[in-house]
Parts: structure tokens; C-alpha cells; sequence
């Protein structure tokens, strides 16, 4: 079975937040089949307590029209915690497809009961890379989720 270019672009993503000594989640924010954001977790990088691959890619998308969010489909390696869904649904994306939710189970139920289609693809690429990190890193990775 072939892997969606989008989710690859997003576990690119996250690779290269692996890379750069952060958090390897990635995202990548698709209208019309083309990738019009992309980013990965860089709290790590830039000091930031929200700079999450799903808040990067938006950033990175820079400023659209309220119906391109409406139209677009968000990629992310990682189940989407509160406040990456919360922006999700303050911008009426309408679907998001799910590297993995074995290693964190975000607020996919949120997601789900305001009407957004999700996609799980269980990608073990996806819980390899949060595994690796996890037992390299357990201070960062629990910063990041607050345990």
C-alpha cells in the first residue's frame, strides 16, 4: 500500500523536528491537493509554549480567507491535543487524517461531537518516531502534554 503524499509530508515534517532536537510531530494543511502549509513541532527550537506541528503549518499557511479553512484538510502525525483542535474548529477545517493516537489519544471526541471528520491511519512510521522520542526524552515529552 502506497502512503498518501500528504501524511509523508507530514512525517517529514516531524523528522525534521526529530532532526532539529525537538518534538517529532508534523502537519501539513491541504486545499484542493495542494499542501498550503507545513510545519512541525518547534517548541523546543524556538522557545515557545505553542508552536505545535498543527499551530506551524497554520502559521505557516499565513492568513486565508475563512473558506479556504472550510475547504481544506489538515495532516498531522500525532492525534491533535486541546489547543491544536481547538483551532481546528475555530477555523471550520472540516476533516483531519491522523498519523497515530497509540501514543497520545488527543481530542479526537471533541473533533468528532462539532462534526469533523477524522481519519485514523495508524502510520508506524508515526508511532515509531513518537516511541523513539519518548524513551529518549521522557522530561520533554511530558512537559509537552503537562504530566
Amino acid at each position: 500500500m502506497t502512503l498518501d503524499p500528504f501524511m509523508q509530508a507530514a512525517i517529514e515534517e516531524a523528522e525534521k523536528g526529530l532532526a532539529e532536537g525537538g518534538i517529532p510531530i508534523g502537519s501539513v494543511l491541504v486545499h484542493h491537493g495542494k499542501i498550503i502549509g507545513r510545519g512541525h513541532n518547534r517548541r523546543v527550537q524556538s522557545g515557545s509554549p505553542t508552536l505545535h506541528g498543527e499551530m506551524d503549518a497554520l502559521e505557516n499557511a499565513g492568513r486565508q480567507p475563512a473558506k479556504v479553512y472550510q475547504e481544506s484538510t489538515l495532516y498531522t502525525t500525532l492525534s491533535p491535543c486541546a489547543m491544536c483542535s481547538g483551532a481546528i474548529l475555530l477555523y471550520g477545517i472540516p476533516k483531519v487524517v491522523i498519523g497515530e493516537h497509540k501514543t497520545f489519544l488527543g481530542e479526537e471526541e471533541l473533533l468528532v461531537s462539532r462534526g469533523v471528520e477524522l481519519d485514523v491511519v495508524h502510520n508506524e512510521r508515526c508511532v515509531e518516531l513518537m516511541d523513539l522520542f519518548i524513551s529518549a526524552s521522557p522530561e520533554l515529552w511530558n512537559e509537552d502534554i503537562g504530566e
